[in-house]
């Protein structure tokens, strides 16, 4: 996920998408813990573009 493409959403579909990655992460994990996950680079990916989307709530956040 690129931050242009987040950078387009507005505040309300941020947050649904930090819920959504969150959602998906704590699988990923679960996966990953009963030996289920194939490709472990998605933990790392997940991780990254939820990072991405808290930065963009807290840069919206401190310009208001």
């Amino acid at each position: 996920m690129k931050a242009k493409d987040l950078r387009a959403k507005d505040d309300q579909a941020l947050g649904k998408e930090l819920d959504e990655l969150l959602r998906a992460h704590f699988k990923l994990r679960m996966q990953h813990g009963t030996q289920q996950l194939n490709d472990s680079s998605q933990l790392r990916k997940t991780r990254r573009d939820i990072a991405r989307v808290r930065t963009l709530i807290n840069e919206r956040a401190a310009a208001k």
